[in-house]
C-alpha cells in the first residue's frame, strides 16, 4: 500500500467545489473517477483544502492510499490525460505513510483577484470580481494590518463551518497591483476558517469604498459575529496558491515551505 499525493490545479468556474456531493461535477469526483480508471482501485481522496463551488486553486494538494506499482510519472501523465480541461495534474509523488494532505498541512496561502475598472472585462469575469467604483489601497491596506496576528475570527466564518476553533493566525495580507487592472490581495494563515477569506476581502473592499473605516477592524474581531463584517466576495476571485508542509512529510519536499 503507497501514499500518493498529488499537486493539482483547476478552473473552479464549472465545478461544485472539491468536495463530493450527490450531484453535480466536484473536483474530488472527477479525480477519484480518473484513479480508478487508470488503476482498477477505487480509492477515496483527501484535499488539503475543500474549496467551494467557482473557487479556483493553483496548488491544490490531495492524498491517497492505493495498491499500484505504476511509477509516479506514469500516473501524472496518465491521471493528466484522464481528467478534464479544466483540471491538471501537475505532479504525483510518493509520501510517507501518515501523510494527510489536510491534516498534515501547516499553513496555506490564498490570492485573490480583483478587476478594478469601470467597464467589465470578458476576459477577466470568470478569475476575478469586477469592482466598478475606485478603490482607496492606502485605507485597505490599513485595514488589512489591523487583522494579522493570532485572532479569534467568528466574525469571518461562514454559517455551518464545522473547525474545532475560530481562532486563527493570520500570518501575512499583501497586496499587488497589475497593468491590466487587476488587484491582488494575497493572504496566509496556518488554517482558514470556510469563507474567511471571501469574507476579509469583501470586508476591505467595503474599506476600499469608504463604506467603513480601517479602525473598525479591532471592534469587527471582537464582535465574534458574521454580521458585524462585510458581505463575502464573490467565489471567481479565489484561488488556493499554496499548501505548507513541516520538513518531510513529503517525498521531494524540501524544508517546511515548497515553493
Amino acid at each position: 500500500m503507497r501514499t500518493l499525493r498529488i499537486t493539482l490545479a483547476y478552473d473552479g468556474t464549472d465545478f461544485r467545489g472539491w468536495q463530493l456531493q450527490a450531484a453535480g461535477r466536484t473536483v474530488q469526483g472527477e479525480l477519484e473517477a480518473a484513479v480508478e480508471r487508470m488503476t482498477g482501485c477505487r480509492a477515496r481522496i483527501a484535499g488539503a483544502g475543500r474549496t467551494d463551488a467557482g473557487v479556483h486553486a493553483l496548488g491544490q494538494v490531495a492524498s491517497l492510499r492505493i495498491e499500484t506499482a505504476l511509477p509516479a510519472a506514469k500516473l501524472r501523465l496518465g491521471l493528466d490525460s484522464l481528467t478534464p480541461d479544466d483540471l491538471a495534474i501537475l505532479e504525483v509523488a510518493d509520501a510517507p505513510p501518515e501523510f494527510h494532505a489536510r491534516h498534515s498541512a501547516r499553513g496555506k496561502t490564498y490570492r485573490y483577484r480583483i478587476h478594478n475598472h469601470p467597464i467589465g472585462s470578458p476576459f477577466h469575469r470568470r478569475w476575478a470580481w469586477h469592482v466598478r467604483a475606485p478603490l482607496d489601497r492606502p485605507a485597505m491596506r490599513d485595514a488589512a494590518a489591523r487583522l494579522l496576528g493570532t485572532h479569534d475570527f467568528s466574525s469571518f466564518r461562514l454559517a455551518g463551518c464545522d473547525a474545532r476553533t475560530p481562532v486563527r493566525e493570520l500570518r501575512r495580507i499583501e497586496f499587488a497591483e497589475r497593468d491590466d487592472d487587476i488587484l491582488q490581495i494575497e493572504l496566509e494563515a496556518s488554517a482558514f476558517l470556510r469563507g474567511m477569506v471571501r469574507a476579509i476581502v469583501g470586508t476591505l473592499v467595503e474599506v476600499g469604498r469608504g463604506r467603513r473605516s480601517p479602525g473598525e477592524m479591532p471592534a469587527i474581531l471582537a464582535a465574534r459575529d458574521r454580521a458585524a463584517a462585510g458581505r463575502s466576495a464573490p467565489a471567481c476571485g479565489l484561488y488556493l496558491v499554496h499548501v505548507r508542509y513541516p520538513p518531510g512529510a513529503a517525498a521531494g519536499v524540501e524544508g517546511g515551505d515548497e515553493r
